[in-house]
């Protein structure tokens, strides 16, 4: 029905099989389609749209004003497996047209402390959705939580207190670790260690040196085992650019032998957006 890079009129989508013209996420009232769009205005009401990897997009739920809830578009994502609905992606590329990504399968969803369309703070809802017909792509299961109904459906939004407990959390919960645990593939960043239990969603710029968007942005967060989330955190290691791995002087080389670390290891993801935040780590770094 849709290729992916193509390209369509969003109005012509509508004609064909219905929903809103206006909303981010758009059920159909004629087929089991629902179609949600992306683009970069999405920012301006606290949507932050993103592929964590190259088989995981997570999405922003619907809502402008106050905190997003299980509501219309909400709930239709959220229920989508559940109704036996298709989602279908697409990013707005202007003008009115869009151009076609992929279909979507549920995988998880969570909270997070975004702002609205007034700039007041408000709890957001993230989607996190695989590439549908993925099967060869391993999800731990325990972030697969909407394919177990009884999880889902009785799934309590955190109340108050809980909420200031993830604010003011070092290392976020909810959304903001989801998105690191898709983001570095659930491994530790160096080692590749795959326990999610035992791995670190540490961040690059220190949660107390961050600003409120930093501290959620994805790309000030790494995946580390806890020798190498221990000695990021004091600044005893650090990373170039290109993932080569910066020991510092503070320590004896026998030091970091004794830990297993031998001044060879290399992160090979980092984004341009890493970058940003690693030039800040190193400058904590003693000098020589």
């Amino acid at each position: 029905m849709f290729e992916k890079g193509q390209i369509f009129k969003r109005s012509k989508i509508h004609d064909l099989f219905g929903g809103s013209r206006m909303n981010g996420i758009s059920p159909s009232a004629n087929f089991p389609y629902i179609f949600i769009f992306t683009g970069s205005s999405g920012s301006l009401y606290g949507y932050k749209d993103r592929w964590e990897n190259k088989n995981v997009f997570s999405y922003t739920g619907e809502g402008q004003v106050g905190d997003m809830k299980f509501v219309r578009g909400n709930l239709a994502l959220r229920d989508h497996l559940k109704n036996g609905n298709r989602i279908f992606l697409f990013k707005s590329i202007g003008k009115g047209f869009v151009q076609f990504e992929t279909e979507l399968e549920s995988i998880d969803f969570d909270f997070f402390d975004t702002k609205d369309r007034d700039g007041k703070n408000r709890q957001g809802i993230k989607f996190f959705f695989k590439r549908a017909g993925i099967s060869d792509y391993l999800i731990p299961d325990s972030l697969k939580s909407v394919s177990e109904a009884e999880t889902l459906y009785s799934f309590k939004k955190p109340n108050k207190t809980e909420r200031e407990g993830l604010i003011t959390t070092r290392v976020g919960q909810g959304a903001y670790r989801k998105s690191i645990l898709h983001r570095w593939e659930y491994q530790c960043a160096v080692t590749h260690f795959k326990d999610l239990d035992i791995l670190i969603a540490s961040h690059i710029v220190p949660w107390k040196d961050s600003n409120d968007d930093q501290r959620l942005d994805v790309d000030n967060g790494i995946l580390l085992s806890p020798d190498y989330d221990a000695l990021f955190d004091k600044h005893l290691i650090s990373f170039e650019n290109s993932g080569k791995i910066i020991l510092s002087t503070q320590l004896e080389k026998s030091d970091f032998n004794s830990l297993g670390i031998t001044g060879r290891e290399r992160i090979t993801s980092f984004s341009e957006g890493n970058h940003v935040y690693l030039e800040k780590h190193r400058d904590k770094l003693p000098q020589l």
